[in-house]
């Protein structure tokens, strides 16, 4: 959404909508009336692993696995930073909600769209649930480097026995994921991350790995963080079982599974690396 914090400091064209702040309006008050009388899940969490730039997020969600997701992939405060929790930006949820774009402004049923002013995300329309993710990435992409002078990263990060820290960069599905699991190496995480004075820090609590002829003979530590808390999505099974057939991708290519990054064996916590010796590649 523009707005004044965005508006001469956004690179708005193709990809970066504007939305206006009336419209952004009228879609919140709509989709708070579609979450009346509903059940939904509420989730607290924080981004970035570095104490100095964490932004805490409460995430409100129509479906208990979209709640799920959004455990796995932020980072999750104590049971003594709960009590007193409050949040910094707040993620509407809904994918039941389609929007009318006659009434709501949108180009079609589904949207994310971002309000810096109010500090808050709606999606809607649709049920990937990396849109929670990305709205958050999207967040830090705008607040770290303009505000705080910290390079946000898309990339997968993770620590050699010496010390050293690299970084992979890559488009989704080139393998960062599968790069920062290496078993010799220990995981900071596996997609976004910030690049400040200090070193390089996760903003994330998770990993999203695409599942696209997975087995546990190729990526045995992705494969074997496929347990209880898991979320598989856009898989299929073979037919007449409850075993998933990783290499059917009928439905998308863009199969994917949320989980801990502690369901790694070798992931570090805290989720940063403040002596800073970068390898890229």
């Amino acid at each position: 959404m523009v707005d004044d914090n965005t508006k001469d400091s956004v690179w708005w064209g193709d990809v970066n909508n504007r939305f206006d702040k009336d419209k952004f309006e009228v879609l919140h008050k709509r989709m708070l009336k579609y979450f009346e009388g509903k059940n939904f899940w509420v989730r607290d969490s924080y981004a970035c692993a570095d104490p100095k730039y964490r932004i805490n997020i409460r995430v409100v969600t129509e479906t208990p696995w979209s709640n799920l997701f959004a455990n796995n992939l932020f980072l999750r405060p104590t049971q003594d930073e709960i009590k007193t929790f409050k949040h910094d930006w707040l993620i509407l949820n809904a994918p039941g909600y389609k929007a009318d774009p006659t009434i709501d402004g949108t180009r079609q049923h589904n949207f994310a769209i971002i309000d810096f002013t109010r500090k808050m995300i709606l999606i809607g329309g649709t049920a990937y649930t990396g849109e929670i993710k990305k709205g958050i990435f999207a967040v830090l992409n705008y607040i770290l480097p303009h505000e705080k002078k910290v390079l946000s990263m898309h990339c997968s990060a993770n620590i050699g026995k010496a010390g050293d820290t690299a970084i992979f960069f890559g488009l989704s599905g080139t393998g960062k994921t599968t790069l920062s699991a290496d078993p010799n190496r220990k995981l900071i995480g596996d997609d976004e991350h910030g690049w400040s004075d200090n070193g390089v820090f996760n903003f994330e609590g998770g990993c999203y790995a695409k599942c696209v002829d997975l087995s546990a003979e190729k990526e045995p530590q992705i494969f074997g963080a496929i347990k209880a808390g898991s979320l598989l999505e856009n898989i299929n099974f073979y037919e007449g079982t409850k075993t998933v057939d990783y290499t059917n991708i009928k439905k998308t290519e863009n199969t994917r599974v949320s989980y801990p990054a502690h369901y790694i064996d070798n992931a570090v916590t805290p989720q940063l690396e403040i002596f800073l010796k970068i390898f890229s590649f």
